[in-house]
């Protein structure tokens, strides 16, 4: 199934001090991993959506991707997935979105979620689960793209999710990672011991 990735790094980092996007991690930036995981899952460079620290993001990114920019991110997340879908290929079957705050996610996870969504034609959209939790990434059918297009911006991505919660398939994981937003600086140390932790 034709997907593509959709990073959303458009945010200010407000509470962490510095661009979340640059933040080292594993030998990478945060976006830099999110790119080769995106790209390696679904064989195609994944769209990156900028706004706040925009020029320093691109400037910092030595992966192949596509760039979007949100002339406006302070009006959520939402609005940054709209700028991304407007950019998603005409041949894209299917697509998946994860704030660049969840660096730690791996490829066999993203692989997974697209091959239930494969697997399961009645199912519109696939979201990891670990624990009884829901996390990141957010895989969706690309006939999914136009509701989130057609969003007021009172809204958020949630509420198309929610829409289609019978329509979901939930895919069970080890992988913690799908929890681990990096928010904080506190947030970002814990990311940094786990790995010595290891």
């Amino acid at each position: 199934m034709k997907s593509t990735g959709i990073i959303l790094a458009a945010g200010a980092s407000s509470r962490m001090g510095r661009p979340k996007a640059l933040l080292p991690w594993a030998g990478e930036s945060f976006v830099d991993r999110l790119i080769g995981i995106f790209t390696k899952a679904t064989g195609e460079p994944p769209i990156v959506v900028l706004g706040h620290h925009a020029d320093a993001i691109r400037a910092g990114v030595t992966q192949p991707c596509v760039f979007a920019v949100n002339p406006d991110p302070d009006r959520g997340m939402l609005s940054s997935l709209q700028c991304g879908l407007a950019l998603l290929p005409a041949t894209a079957e299917a697509f998946l979105f994860t704030p660049v705050d969840y660096p730690s996610i791996t490829t066999d996870t993203v692989r997974s979620l697209l091959d239930a969504l494969e697997a399961h034609p009645s199912a519109l959209l696939a979201i990891p689960r670990q624990g009884g939790r829901r996390g990141h990434p957010v895989t969706c059918l690309a006939a999914v793209a136009k509701e989130f297009l057609s969003q007021p911006p009172t809204a958020q991505a949630r509420d198309v999710v929610h829409a289609h919660l019978d329509q979901t398939m939930y895919v069970d994981t080890f992988d913690a990672a799908i929890h681990n937003d990096v928010d904080s600086p506190e947030d970002y140390q814990r990311l940094l011991d786990s790995v010595v932790r290891r």
